[in-house]
Order: C-alpha cells, then sequence, then structure tokens
C-alpha cells in the first residue's frame, strides 16, 4: 500500500508572531513596505489635521499607500480587489497588517490623495538614481496609446452637434406646446395646479440631452478660438519679424504677408469629435491594432543603464511632435541634469525640435523618415556639410555607424517597458476620467515600474 505524507485539513498551527515572518525574505511586499516607510509622506498625513476629530479613526495612511502601491505593481489596482486580497492573499495582509480597509474606503484614500501619489514619482526616481540605475548617459523616448475610461460610442462630432442641437430644439419646442396643451386640458376638467407626468419626463431627458450637446459645441468652439489666436499670434510675431528685416536690409521683404486671422470668427472642424464621458480623452489610432480608441497618448523618457523612467506625461494629441522639448526638458527637471543622448522615432521630429535652445547640448538621435537608415555612411564622411539642411544633417548622423548603432538601441531601451506595463501588469485603460487624474494615475504607473526595476536590482545585488 502506498504511503502518503500527513495530510490533515484541521491540523492547528502557530503562525510565526511576527508578520513579517509570514513572508520570505526577499519578497516585494516587504521591500515596498521599507520603500514607503521612507518616503515622505507629509503631503497626505497633513490633510487629517483638519477636522474636528469625531468619527472612527481612518486607516493609517501608510499602510493605504503601501497596499495601492503594491496592487499597481501586481496589475491588479481595484479596489474590490484589493479588499478581497488582504483577506486571501498573504503579502496584501501582511501590508495591512492584518487589517481590511473596504474597497469604498481605499477607492476614497486614491481618489483624494492622488496628486500626492503622483508626487512621490520623483522621490522613488531619485532612490533609482542613488543606487546607480540611472546614468542619463542615453535616454529613448516613446508613446503609447492608452484607453481613456470612456466609449468611443460616447464621442459626437461637432456637424453632428449642430444637427442634434436643431433637432432637439424643435421636438423639445414640440413638446412645451403639447405640455401646455395637456395642462390646459387637465385644468378645466381637473381644475388649476394639476399637470400630466409623462410629458415632463420625457421634455427634461431631451432637455438634459440638449444642455450637454450645447456645453459640448461651447467646448470645442472655444477650443478652435484658442487654437486661432496661437496661430494669430505666431502671424503677428512673423510680421514683426519681417519688418524688422525691411527696417534692416531697406529691402521689401519676398513673398506675401502672414495672414492675421480674427479668432472670434474660428469655428471648430466638422469631423472636430469630444465625448461626453470624458471630454479630455481624444480618439486615437492604436499603433498595435490599428483600430481607433478613445485614448490619452501617454509619453515615457527612459534611461538606458537599467530601464528607469525618467520622466513621464500625458498628452491629449495623437502626434508626437511636440512631446520632444517638454519631455526631454522634464528629464533635467526631476534629475538636475540633461542626459548625453537623446533618441526618439520619426513622430517627434521637426527641424524646430532638433534645433531648440533648450536641447543643447544633448546629442540628439532622432528619425527625420519613417523608413530606416538603409545605407552606411563611412566615418571619414560622418560630418554632413554645413549647408545641408537640418533634415539632411540628422539623416547622415543616423547614416554613421554609430549612429545606426544609438538609434537601433532606442527600441531596446524604450518599447520594452510599455510591454511591461500592458502585457504584463495588463495596464490598458485609465481608471479616472480628465486628463489632470488620467495624469497623475500615470504618473503612479511609472513609479511602481520604477519600483519594480529598483527591487529586481537589489534582488541582483543580494544574490552576487
Amino acid at each position: 500500500m502506498k504511503i502518503f505524507r500527513p495530510y490533515n485539513p484541521e491540523q492547528l498551527f502557530l503562525l510565526p508572531p511576527a508578520l513579517r515572518d509570514w513572508l520570505p525574505e526577499g519578497h516585494l511586499a516587504l521591500f515596498l513596505s521599507d520603500v514607503v516607510d521612507e518616503l515622505d509622506l507629509s503631503p497626505i498625513f497633513s490633510t487629517y489635521e483638519e477636522g474636528d476629530g469625531r468619527g472612527q479613526p481612518p486607516f493609517h495612511p501608510a499602510m493605504m499607500v503601501k497596499l495601492l502601491l503594491y496592487a499597481y505593481c501586481m496589475g491588479k489596482p481595484s479596489s474590490r480587489k484589493i479588499e478581497r486580497a488582504t483577506y486571501e492573499e498573504i503579502p496584501y495582509r501582511v501590508l495591512a497588517a492584518n487589517q481590511h480597509p473596504d474597497h469604498d474606503s481605499l477607492a476614497e484614500f486614491r481618489k483624494r490623495h492622488l496628486k500626492a501619489l503622483a508626487r512621490l514619482f520623483q522621490q522613488v526616481l531619485k532612490l533609482c538614481q542613488a543606487a546607480g540605475l540611472v546614468k542619463l548617459g542615453h535616454v529613448a523616448l516613446d508613446g503609447s496609446k492608452i484607453k481613456a475610461n470612456a466609449s468611443k460610442h460616447k464621442a459626437m462630432s461637432y456637424e453632428r452637434m449642430s444637427e442634434a442641437e436643431q433637432k432637439l430644439e424643435q421636438e423639445v419646442a414640440q413638446l412645451l406646446a403639447q405640455a401646455q396643451a395637456v395642462d390646459a386640458s387637465e385644468d378645466r376638467q381637473y381644475g388649476p395646479g394639476r399637470r400630466g407626468d409623462e410629458l415632463p419626463a420625457e421634455l427634461a431627458q431631451r432637455e438634459t440631452r440638449l444642455k450637454k450637446i450645447r456645453e459640448a459645441k461651447r467646448a470645442l468652439e472655444q477650443e478652435a478660438q484658442a487654437r486661432a489666436e496661437q496661430q494669430a499670434e505666431a502671424a503677428r510675431a512673423r510680421i514683426a519679424e519681417r519688418q524688422r528685416q525691411e527696417q534692416q536690409t531697406g529691402q521689401k521683404a519676398k513673398g506675401p504677408s502672414p495672414h492675421v486671422s480674427d479668432p472670434e470668427q474660428a469655428k471648430p472642424e466638422p469631423k472636430a469629435q469630444r465625448n461626453f464621458t470624458d471630454p479630455d480623452s481624444r480618439i486615437m489610432k492604436d499603433g498595435a491594432t490599428k483600430s481607433f480608441e478613445q485614448a490619452y497618448n501617454a509619453q515615457v523618457a527612459v534611461d538606458s543603464q537599467a530601464q528607469i523612467i525618467v520622466a513621464a506625461a500625458v498628452t491629449q494629441q495623437a502626434n508626437d511632435q511636440q512631446q520632444l522639448v517638454p519631455m526631454l526638458e522634464q528629464v533635467e527637471q526631476n534629475l538636475g541634469q540633461k542626459p548625453e543622448k537623446g533618441s526618439a522615432d520619426a513622430g517627434y521630429f521637426s527641424e524646430a525640435n532638433v534645433t531648440h535652445d533648450k536641447l543643447n547640448p544633448i546629442d540628439l538621435y532622432v528619425a527625420p523618415d519613417r523608413e530606416k537608415p538603409t545605407e552606411s555612411v563611412p566615418e571619414s564622411h560622418s560630418s554632413p556639410s554645413a549647408e545641408a539642411t537640418v533634415r539632411e544633417q540628422m539623416r547622415q548622423k543616423l547614416k554613421t555607424p554609430q549612429g545606426r548603432a544609438l538609434y537601433k538601441m532606442r527600441k531596446a531601451i524604450v518599447e520594452p517597458v510599455f510591454g511591461q506595463i500592458k502585457q504584463v501588469r495588463g495596464f490598458r485603460r485609465f481608471s479616472f476620467r480628465g486628463r489632470d487624474k488620467v495624469s497623475d494615475e500615470w504618473q503612479v504607473i511609472c513609479l511602481t515600474h520604477n519600483l519594480l526595476k529598483l527591487f529586481r536590482a537589489t534582488l541582483c545585488l543580494q544574490v552576487a
């Protein structure tokens, strides 16, 4: 007869008295707990100094921060899943010190302190730098579309809004006339002060839709006027520069004078869209699936040393072109110095970007064309002539052996970061709505990416 090891589900055990002993040394939850204990959480603690002190004491902020950051690291930031995990999963139970905050408390804490949680990004980044994981020798940029917490089917174009507005105005007018007729009829039959119930409810529904459409139309019109004002300001600057050159040379400038349009007359494009659920989000094409989604464009700048995110941002623009300068500026703001080299794909290129004064003296490698460089240029010919255009100079630079090797590294540096965030941790949709909150949540996602990198580097050092 086969002999098995003893098995008794009713066996009583004495667990280790210290909660930390429930997990093996070197566990992510213990590492994260130690890191959070070293972070400055005073912006969160200070908010609890207000109030009269009545009611139940709140859960400890450090515990709530640990639970939320660990959940983001594990790819399940749902407050309900976190609550359940404090009962069912040892790491969460250890971090919560055997307490069980309910999902409402967790959700409210995250909502209330999202801005403060986002600001922990810089503190964690400084820890990574102190650990030698950030060198700023080569920083690579990229962006990825992440779905908004809104359906693209809840969006409407300016053209459709105008049509729907006219239709709803007519329906509201008809319903008002019907309501007045019903009221008059019932007053005659039952006396004054009595009205029908069905029509006002139907009327209110249409009036609510009409109000939302008008608000969305107004927002699109304000955006169009703001863009027109920027264009008019740029045109006035070009006119002033043209006049200055004419005064210096005594000759009339060639070409037509820039046209200054009236921003008050600006109208949105007929296809310009606005989402009723999250108006800050935009319809964007996902580069991986080629489908159009209601999304935000999430940006990262990643250091080549250990794939640490050194800058992170969210933009409403589907195009990356306007992000090169602000992202590299943010690297300097976060770490106090500029990277030696910077690389980005063709979506970031413009002559104005790669020659911008704020990016001196960063050695930039930004593809001017979608196609890969096909022919190599010998080192002896690696310096393009001064007469060549900025675009041609960059083409020649990327065709040199050094340029080809460095630009080839761009993909290996930055693209795996999005793979780890979206594929491994499953973060493909923001939980919050509105650009400000979405930006804060993206900072939290990026700081937990850096925490995971710091944790793995610490494990490697311990093994060595």
